[in-house]
This record gives structure tokens, C-alpha cells and sequence, in this order.
């Protein structure tokens, strides 16, 4: 009977690692260009970075939590890949600094965009996962010109039980 427990509770062990390694890219840093492209497919899109390299955005949208950025460096080696659909991340958006580029450069593309006529906003937003837990939505709002003038997060309301028409 100890045998049986301890060989489930190994199992279980080996089931969690894997889930908490599905959703991560097979990319480390040194990785050239094309192995990325060969291993997570074409990007979503591509940033061009001012020192010279580029950054590859891996966008899961629009139902999914997660964009992988990945930098290369001015010879296609890898320097960093980053989940970057996490509260820190947009933490670093700033109001009535922040631009559409700004945000595109930090986030990815957003997962839906709608408008909100009072107040004259364009609304982008992303869903994801806030501390890793909680299915959420981040509204990134912004003015006619494009700027950043609120970010607001809250429950994704494709996960909200409480809708009465699903």
C-alpha cells in the first residue's frame, strides 16, 4: 500500500511539472532565429529593437492567456523569451505617456478592441491570468491621439459563471 502511494504521488508530481511546463516555449537563450521559427512556428509579429536585433511576439489570442515575446539580438541568437500577459508586465504602461507602439512593444496585440463613445476611448484588451490564478481581462484605454489615459483589469467574463446568457 506504501508503494502504491508513494508511486501516485510520484505520478501526480510528474503530471503537475508538465502542466506548469505546457504552456512555455522550447527556446533558450544562444537559440538562432530560424530554430525558434522552426520550433514555435511564425511569429505574430515582429518588433525591430533599437540596438539592432528584433523581437519575435507569439500572441495566443484571442481566447487565449499568454504572449511569448522572444529578443534576438543583431545576430539572430536569442537573448530572452518572456510570458509577458502578467500584472508586473502591465504595471510598466504609463498614463498619458504610453503610446499604442508602446503598449503593441510591451503586451502583443490585444485579444479584442471595442470603443467607448463617452470619453471618446478606444479600448484594447487582453485576457490572462492575474497572479497566475484568476482568469482576467486587462482594458488598456486610449485618447484620439493614441495615448495611454486608463488601464483597468478585471474578471474575463468568458470564465464569469455569474452571466445569466451563456
Amino acid at each position: 500500500m506504501i508503494k502504491q502511494t508513494r508511486l501516485l504521488s510520484f505520478a501526480c508530481a510528474l503530471l503537475l511539472a508538465g502542466c506548469a511546463t505546457w504552456n512555455q516555449p522550447k527556446v533558450v537563450a544562444g537559440d538562432s532565429l530560424d530554430t525558434v521559427r522552426t520550433r514555435m512556428g511564425n511569429p505574430t509579429n515582429v518588433y525591430p529593437l533599437p540596438q539592432g536585433g528584433q523581437e519575435f511576439e507569439y500572441a495566443t489570442g484571442p481566447f487565449g492567456q499568454r504572449t511569448w515575446m522572444v529578443r534576438f539580438d543583431a545576430n539572430g541568437k536569442v537573448l530572452a523569451a518572456e510570458q509577458v500577459l502578467r500584472g508586473e508586465t502591465f504595471a510598466k504602461l504609463r498614463i498619458g505617456e504610453s503610446k499604442k507602439e508602446d503598449v503593441l512593444r510591451l503586451v502583443g496585440r490585444p485579444s479584442e478592441t471595442s470603443r467607448v463613445f463617452l470619453g471618446n476611448f478606444e479600448v484594447w484588451s487582453y485576457r490572462y491570468k492575474e497572479n497566475d490564478v484568476w482568469n482576467s481581462m486587462m482594458h488598456v484605454h486610449f485618447d484620439e491621439r493614441g495615448v495611454v489615459k486608463l488601464v483597468q483589469n478585471g474578471p474575463d467574463p468568458m470564465y464569469d459563471d455569474r452571466r445569466p446568457f451563456r
